[in-house]
């Protein structure tokens, strides 16, 4: 059913900002803890490790009751935001202790929070695997953030309209598009020189809509008119993406740094085609020769597959491959899948609270119910 406003407590933040317009959760939130003391809960989901995650892990433990955590972000990826860790003009030590931040430091402390944890999701069989590597022992389930029905649904008149805004009434004009953070994580350098050596294979003319925002546009722009792309690459900033997928030909996307990858079953569900560099997220999405391409981070390789793509005879099979694979990430398929996994999980934390009160000689009234309802 429909969740009403005064049933919503929101986490608060700090006023203060990363560059990429990420937030500061505050430490403590009196409002989570005075909502635990007047209602009752059945489990905690959790998105984040720290600040917030750390108050679940104690929640969890006071009122018994199980936390699940998403794991979606790799925040070794991501130091680069916090001043001190970046490489750039540092010395030898302090390269040494980011190198140590990033390779023993928060590996290390998701190890220790994870395992903390009840039932860990992971968005993807990759994903899992890397978490698994790390030493998380806990249980594991692979679920990927789903989409809503507003992808699949295409406006026509809409994507005509953008069809002709960006190619105007050429007709043997093709319009692709990407869809990430401009920030250097996700490798837009790389794309820019990708999207030139693609122009130079390309017997035909083409443009490019760079969908989002990020500390690096003002460069980006500079850098995009230095190499001629000026008339084939448009930056159109933050919007909504689902149409501007659908008026699309191809995805061209060189991320390094996903988890899953949500952008890719996107625009898989508009019909797009994927080129893609190689990398954690995108391997569980892309099917080489089936719904797009992976690549090493190679300019020639990446351009020449984009080019052999969308030259292809197979093309629109390819499409026809890449929606089948986006349904398969519709939200309502996998809330249900959740609710499932959220049932398991409460139920095996029940078990475990037996069993501690059988070994002490003592059983909860609860634990005594959960039992009767277990043998019946």
């Amino acid at each position: 059913g429909q969740v009403e406003e005064d049933d919503v407590i929101r986490f608060q933040v700090t006023r203060q900002k990363m560059e990429n317009g990420m937030v500061y959760p505050k430490l403590v939130s009196r409002e989570i803890w005075k909502g635990f003391k007047e209602h009752e809960f059945d489990c905690i989901h959790v998105h984040q490790p720290m600040f917030v995650g750390t108050q679940a892990l104690y929640l969890g433990r006071k009122y018994q009751i199980p936390v699940i955590y998403t794991y979606h972000t790799r925040y070794e990826d991501y130091l680069h935001y916090i001043p001190f860790f970046r490489e750039e003009q540092a010395g030898m030590w302090r390269k040494k202790l980011i190198w140590f931040a990033k390779e023993t430091v928060i590996p290390g402390y998701m190890k220790w929070f994870t395992n903390k944890c009840d039932l860990i999701f992971a968005p993807t069989p990759g994903m899992q695997n890397r978490i698994r590597e790390n030493g998380t022992e806990v249980s594991m389930a692979v679920l990927p953030t789903g989409l809503d029905d507003s992808f699949y649904i295409e406006d026509e008149e809409k994507t005509k309209t953008i069809r002709r805004q960006y190619l105007g009434e050429e007709k043997n004009g093709h319009l692709f598009c990407s869809v990430s953070r401009l920030e250097e994580e996700k490798n837009p350098i790389f794309l820019l020189n990708g999207i030139r050596c693609l122009k130079e294979k390309l017997p035909f003319s083409f443009r490019v809509l760079l969908l989002g925002e990020g500390s690096m546009r003002e460069e980006l722009e500079v850098l995009a008119e230095q190499m001629g792309l000026s008339d084939t690459v448009v930056f159109l900033g933050n919007i909504s993406n689902e149409q501007y997928l659908y008026a699309s030909e191809l995805f061209l996307f060189a991320s390094k740094s996903e988890t899953q990858g949500i952008v890719l079953e996107e625009a898989m569900a508009a019909g797009n085609p994927i080129v893609a560099v190689r990398a954690s997220g995108v391997e569980d999405v892309v099917k080489n020769g089936i719904n797009g391409y992976m690549t090493e981070e190679d300019v020639e390789i990446w351009s020449t597959k984009a080019a052999e793509l969308i030259q292809s005879q197979d093309y629109r099979q390819v499409c026809m491959e890449a929606r089948r694979t986006a349904e398969g990430y519709r939200a309502s398929r996998l809330a249900a899948h959740a609710e499932t996994l959220y049932r398991q999980c409460m139920e095996r934390k029940e078990e475990m609270r037996y069993e501690e009160h059988t070994k002490s000689g003592k059983e909860h009234s609860a634990v005594s119910v959960f039992r009767l309802f277990k043998t019946s």
